[in-house]
């Protein structure tokens, strides 16, 4: 009897979308539109450190933002309000990330708003959002101090793929078992090109630093 054929799915899936990121983050450039993929867990504060930025910025910059989430517009709709920039909700039909068709689409529907500066908040996790190029000019995750600073050694590849660290919540750092500079050994172990920037979004402490950063992104990418 004849073997049995073995067709890799995944590498497949993998490459095409490798592909699809790369044309996508070609035409951005072409255009002059910069678009930051933030990613990570749920609940460390994607929604209230984009809201600080985005209001140092907006004057500055024609801002979009692309909520993704599984359901729910809630995200969308509180960007919307307190920042005043389109916004627009992605639904993923239960998939736990993003990848470069999906952004395609919403792209889209921003671009159509004459946006330079657009902002894709992927789902919250922090394995499957890794995987998937979304063709964003560049990448950046917010770790938050309850999470613990051994995280970037159980994730690796979140880790690795981002150029951008910003750890959330050091307000409660008191409070937390969280060592500082070991998560910063940690994480430069993993990207040692990454840069790290200590934030508290409630409060704003590190959003200046963080705003400057994309200040000095964008203004690469044109």
């Amino acid at each position: 009897m004849d073997a049995v054929k073995v067709i890799e799915i995944k590498k497949s899936v993998y490459e095409s979308n490798d592909r699809e990121a790369d044309k996508l983050r070609a035409e951005l450039k072409a255009k002059g539109i910069f678009l930051l993929n933030l990613m990570s867990s749920p609940g460390s504060g994607k929604t209230t450190t984009l809201k600080s930025v985005i209001n140092k910025l907006k004057s500055e910059y024609r801002i979009g933002v692309m909520e993704a989430d599984i359901d729910s517009d809630v995200d969308a709709l509180t960007i919307a309000r307190e920042t005043g920039v389109k916004s627009i909700q992605l639904h993923t039909g239960g998939m736990c990330h993003l990848d470069a068709g999906m952004t395609r689409q919403g792209l889209d529907e921003l671009i159509d708003s004459d946006i330079d500066f657009a902002i894709l908040e992927n789902v919250g996790n922090l394995v499957c959002p890794a995987e998937f190029d979304t063709g964003a000019t560049k990448n950046a995750m917010i770790l938050s101090v309850p999470e613990g600073h051994d995280k970037p050694l159980k994730y690796p590849l979140m880790f690795s793929i981002c150029d951008l660290v910003l750890i959330n919540k050091i307000d409660v750092m008191p409070y937390f078992d969280f060592d500082m500079e070991a998560c910063k050994k940690n994480i430069l172990m993993r990207n040692p090109k990454a840069t790290i920037i200590p934030i508290c979004a409630k409060t704003g402490e590190g959003i200046d630093e963080f705003a400057n950063w994309l200040r000095e992104e964008i203004s690469k990418n044109r």
